[in-house]
């Protein structure tokens, strides 16, 4: 009898064996966890008008990307290929990753119907403004804490890759780059499980959503480096995310301005914190994501697209605030 491959690599599995999920999981990922993708994610892909990306940069930087098309720039020929019309905006380091045998993590999200599907795969063909993609994994998410938003251009898809004022981000964030962090409702994280070049389901790379209450994002500055703290809610239970995390301690995150277009990414370290007082204290949190940016960006008005204003998840009424937290502390110090 064929062994069955299993779905989760170490870092995943000690993440669900902390929550005391393992041996579910491994049943579920069986199950979900696919090596190509199903007709409703293929027909979800085909009819955005953005796309979310996780790669490397050369020194191994997970970075989190956006792309821009008309809806019908992503296609998919057959269940296990992908081609995308579409170029990164400019000093984006996915430009330098977009070459054959380089591995991607897509995330595809509809905001206002609350939709998402992963695919994860290598590149195997570029072309003059697109690029083609193999299927390693392909599986759908839940729709919990997603801010319903309905998209609009406001100009061409194809002024993305455009210039755009650009500010350079340090380990201390400017304070325009703090401020549309820490005012964020929706984030997107990108990780990947091993350094590169190590070769197999290893060193796949991982992109994935977060949201909570506007604030949820928490930016303090110790030794004159910016730290964000993220509360972790209960989701899928696959810990794709803080999996990765556990065994390749670096993340990228990407913050868009719904309103104005404006783009923050971020590259840095990252944790994952299972005690601290705060967790308790944090109505809904589970653990904390922590971050040390390295090195990132800010674009003013790069993104051609505008959002309605957003329809809070109905999960959000279960969860705090950094400020609740902190004074629940103050209150119960014990």
């Amino acid at each position: 009898m064929a062994e069955v491959q299993e779905a989760f690599h170490a870092g995943e599995q000690a993440m669900q064996l902390l929550a005391g999920v393992r041996e579910r999981m491994a049943e579920v990922g069986q199950r979900v966890i696919r090596d190509f993708m199903p007709d409703q994610h293929r027909e979800l892909f085909e009819k955005l008008p953005y796309l979310l990306a996780g790669s490397r940069d050369t020194y191994g930087r997970p970075w989190a990307s956006l792309l821009v098309g008309r809806p019908g720039f992503v296609r998919t020929p057959d269940a296990q290929t992908m081609r995308i019309a579409a170029r990164p905006a400019p000093n984006d380091p996915l430009t330098e990753s977009l070459r054959p045998g380089a591995a991607l993590g897509l995330l595809g999200i509809e905001l206002h119907t609350r939709r998402r599907n992963r695919m994860n795969g290598r590149i195997t063909a570029v072309e003059d403004g697109a690029f083609t993609l193999h299927v390693d994994q392909s599986f759908g998410n839940c729709p919990q804490y997603i801010q319903a938003r309905r998209p609009r251009f406001v100009d061409l898809p194809e002024t993305f890759a455009q210039a755009h004022p650009w500010q350079e981000q340090g380990p201390l964030l400017s304070a325009d780059a703090a401020a549309l962090a820490a005012q964020a409702d929706t984030f997107f994280i990108a990780t990947a499980s091993a350094e590169p070049d190590h070769g197999g389901r290893s060193d796949g790379v991982d992109i994935s959503h977060r949201g909570g209450r506007p604030g949820f994002v928490r930016i303090t500055e110790e030794a004159g480096r910016s730290v964000l703290a993220v509360p972790d809610y209960a989701g899928n239970l696959y810990f794709n995310t803080l999996g990765n995390i556990a065994i390749n301690p670096k993340a990228g995150l990407l913050f868009i301005d719904f309103d104005s277009g404006n783009l923050l990414a971020l590259t840095g370290a990252a944790s994952v914190i299972l005690d601290d007082p705060l967790i308790a204290a944090f109505q809904g949190a589970q653990r904390l994501l922590r971050f040390e940016p390295e090195a990132g960006y800010l674009l003013r008005g790069a993104v051609p697209l505008r959002w309605t204003e957003p329809d809070y998840a109905p999960q959000l009424a279960r969860t705090g605030s950094w400020e609740t937290a902190a004074a629940a502390l103050k209150s119960n110090p014990d």
